[in-house]
């Protein structure tokens, strides 16, 4: 979102922007200046005592929620959808969530005239059936699609799509401001974990997941350790990562309890620009959220993805890392040692190619917001 909105205050100054927001609009007034409404009816009473039960403020909002979306599109000559995975279901989600959501987006837009674009989204192959019909419909009423990487476009094909005409470029992350390039301590490691369940097509066996990823990172948290470097933990998700990054330390802890306190140390970050400044310090980075690893290549920094989707290969080898890259819920730890000690072997060979991507992918970018303005906002429309 961020990206975009530079685009358009610093280049086309004459658009109008406002927004609505599956988090909280109030933060993007208060940090952009940017007018914002809720996605959800129902949030409004997520923080308040009401005599009415949850359950049904939450249908009732769901019916609510398809008339304010569409009145809201109806307002627009234009609609982007920013990055992210808009059109996948690698984690948990109910169907008639935010996929309900995109397809009232999509739908109101081809009905009303306003032109709904899809940029830079990630997209999987979707098993559950009402989710995949969801997304399948929502992708096929937009006036523009674009995929943040090569598996993306490959998916939608595979999933029936006629991609022909759609394009592949870059994250719209890699387009935030970075920080100059700060190489940081070769024995300072960036530990991104996250409390981690499998995916949507993992809810019975969710358990036993999660405790073999809790299990494995502390395993390998403990080899790090043990080998003398100074581990830096943070998670990718201020509502429930914290915890298991506070776990994982303590499990350290008690396995080493001689350990020097400074070998392991943590802190909460709020933002994508904090998220920057903690990794900065770190020497190599190992993640498994998709942001903390993006964060990691844009910085630079020798990365091994720890990842639970084909988007995090894509995402790797594009910029240099295909051999450091294993699934989050099929983590060996001997495996991951031999990867770590590889990586860091070939440091400056790693380094100068993320450099030269990042480079590359700035100007994709550029390339892909004069696309869209040609697209969304015709030179002879006010």
């Amino acid at each position: 979102m961020e990206t975009v909105l530079a685009y358009f205050r610093e280049e086309r100054p004459d658009v109008v922007i406002d927004a609505m927001s599956g988090g909280r609009p109030e933060v993007l007034k208060a940090k952009w200046d940017l007018d914002a409404i809720p996605l959800y009816w129902y949030t409004r009473f997520e923080e308040k005592a009401t005599k009415i039960p949850r359950p049904v403020l939450k249908a009732i909002g769901k019916g609510l929620d398809v008339v304010r979306v569409a009145n809201w599109v109806r307002k627009h000559d234009a609609v982007i959808v920013p990055g992210a995975g808009a059109l996948e279901s690698t984690l948990p989600q109910n169907a008639w969530g935010f996929p309900l959501q995109l397809l009232v987006l999509s739908a109101a837009g081809k009905v009303q005239g306003s032109k709904v674009a899809f940029v830079s989204v990630g997209a999987e192959i979707i098993k559950p059936r009402v989710t995949r019909w969801l997304s399948d419909t929502t992708a096929k009423l937009a006036a523009y699609r674009s995929y943040r990487d090569q598996n993306s476009w490959e998916s939608m094909r595979d999933r029936g799509h006629d991609v022909s005409t759609d394009r592949v470029f870059p994250d719209l992350v890699f387009g935030v401001p970075t920080p100059p390039y700060e190489p940081g301590d070769p024995k300072v490691v960036g530990f991104g974990v996250m409390n981690y369940f499998g995916g949507n097509n993992d809810k019975d066996h969710a358990d036993e997941i999660h405790a073999d990823y809790l299990a494995k990172m502390t395993e390998f948290a403990t080899w790090l350790v043990d080998n003398g470097y100074e581990l830096r933990v943070f998670g990718g998700d201020s509502k429930y990562d914290w915890d298991i990054a506070r776990l994982i330390m303590a499990n350290v802890r008690a396995e080493r309890p001689e350990l020097p306190a400074g070998a392991m140390t943590t802190a909460e970050v709020n933002s994508y620009a904090e998220l920057m400044e903690f990794m900065n310090a770190c020497g190599t980075i190992v993640a498994t959220r998709y942001h903390n690893v993006m964060c990691a290549l844009k910085l630079c920094k020798p990365t091994i993805s720890l990842g639970y989707s084909r988007k995090f290969v894509s995402l790797v080898a594009e910029m240099g890392l295909a051999d450091f890259n294993m699934y989050a819920d099929r983590i060996e730890v001997g495996p991951l040692t031999e990867m770590f000690r590889e990586l860091d072997k070939r440091r400056d060979e790693i380094t100068d190619l993320m450099k030269q991507q990042n480079a590359a992918n700035h100007r994709a970018l550029a390339e892909q917001f004069a696309l869209l303005d040609s697209v969304l906002l015709p030179a002879a429309r006010p």
